[in-house]
């Protein structure tokens, strides 16, 4: 598939915000029904925003959506490789790109102990099959936050993904891959 192969190009090279929007705006769209009963191993894709390599210096694992009302938006997983939802209003995402690397590695070192205060105890976020750069296809949409992912489908395993983050201006791209191992 010519989408996964230029995929592989921007991950491995890096790209800019306008190759990546080229590549989604190029894939189909994904509907809910397609990826649902699923969790998905979350990667980003570096296009040099403020955000890059936070998410997964911090632990971020990925999603899970086993249903089109019961959604994850939040996976983490600590040294013990633990995986567990994190509620996103106790994520500390207004730090994303302010604190240096090095600290989310030690924040990372301490989810095993932080997993009690961070888990989320019930589903967090709803997919929707919305309209989003002309296309109508999977959204997450946070339930306490203005935050929606939109995805486009690489392969039957692969999703590419955009957040859309109320005032961010810089969007922030990153991959999700079917977690065949669960």
């Amino acid at each position: 598939m010519p989408g996964a192969a230029r995929l592989r190009e921007l991950l491995d090279g890096g790209s800019t915000p306008q190759q990546a929007w080229e590549l989604f705006d190029s894939l189909p769209a994904v509907p809910v029904t397609h990826i649902v009963g699923s969790r998905w191993r979350g990667a980003e894709l570096d296009t040099g925003h403020p955000w890059a390599g936070v998410l997964v210096g911090s632990g971020w694992y990925g999603k899970q959506f086993d249903d089109a009302d019961r959604v994850q938006p939040l996976l983490f997983a600590g040294p013990d490789k633990v995986v567990f939802p994190v509620d996103p209003r106790r994520a500390p995402l207004g730090l994303a790109g302010r604190v240096p690397l090095v600290t989310l590695r030690l924040a990372r070192a301490a989810l095993p102990l932080l997993r009690p205060v961070l888990r989320a105890r019930a589903p967090r976020a709803r997919l929707r099959d919305l309209e989003f750069r002309g296309k109508v296809g999977a959204a997450m949409v946070y339930d306490h936050l203005p935050i929606i992912d939109m995805f486009r489908w690489v392969d039957d395993d692969t999703l590419l993904g955009v957040m859309d983050l109320r005032g961010m201006t810089a969007p922030y791209f990153f991959t999700l891959r079917r977690d065949r191992a669960e």
